[in-house]
């Protein structure tokens, strides 16, 4: 990546414009048998029209707090890059109650409530499916990500030395998360992850890391379903190099 990116953003603009045709996120719920895969252009459309979401419709910019209650899944992957473009702070797992913006999944729409901004939900259904009716409070991000914009302009600067990122207890300013991940990086690498999205840790290998390094990743929910022979088949069909379990 290039080095003077000093946002995720940034590493995502540089991945777009080096090989935007390269697999990023490749993504497996071994509960449902969805598999989704994303290239570089791809990806970086969904994060556009979600950034466009954000700051148009949502009126959320630099400083705001968007509290995350989403699991490890290419949607929610898509959230972060998003938030990191329009330079709010991604809180993951974070107290709704705080948040200007919640997004959540399924599971936690009764905690999402707690938010007296706008809340937005996700059906986390396979092909980005909608809801078959939309939760009361929330608006659907199926419905309403499709007709946004392609490309995204932020109405002001991201600054990298501001907080973008909390998750697990740690914080995180945009240019950290960069310097994180690269240090976290294996360059190249197609990484297969089954961590959660609740720490550092599952972030950087199941996102950040990858991104920075030019590599990819197979994105893993709901992994312990699948029997070790199942497992060492995928990591051969999907030419993985390297595994975070």
């Amino acid at each position: 990546m290039n080095a003077i990116d000093r946002t995720p953003a940034d590493l995502l603009r540089s991945a777009l414009g080096a090989d935007p045709g390269r697999p990023l996120v490749t993504f497996y719920d071994d509960a449902t048998g969805e598999r989704v895969e994303l290239s570089v252009a791809t990806f970086a459309n969904w994060v556009a029209k979600t950034a466009n979401l954000l700051q148009g419709d949502l009126g959320a910019g630099p400083g705001d707090r968007v509290a995350v209650l989403l699991p490890a899944h290419w949607q929610t992957a898509v959230w972060l890059l998003a938030c990191s473009s329009v330079g709010v702070v991604a809180d993951v797992g974070g107290d709704p109650s705080r948040a200007d913006v919640v997004v959540s999944g399924p599971e936690f729409l009764d905690a999402a409530r707690a938010c007296g901004g706008e809340r937005v939900a996700l059906a986390l259904r396979p092909l980005g499916g909608r809801f078959p009716q939309t939760p009361a409070g929330f608006v659907d991000y199926a419905v309403e990500v499709p007709g946004q914009g392609d490309r995204f302009v932020a109405f002001s600067p991201v600054d990298p030395g501001e907080l973008a990122l909390v998750v697990g207890g740690r914080e995180f300013t945009g240019a950290e998360v960069v310097e994180q991940a690269r240090v976290d990086g294996v360059a190249g690498a197609r990484v297969l992850s089954g961590l959660s999205y609740d720490t550092w840790e599952g972030l950087s290998s199941g996102l950040y890391a990858p991104l920075a390094s030019g590599g990819s990743v197979v994105l893993c929910r709901n992994l312990g379903q699948l029997s070790e022979e199942s497992l060492a088949k995928r990591v051969e069909s999907e030419r993985v190099t390297v595994s975070r379990l």
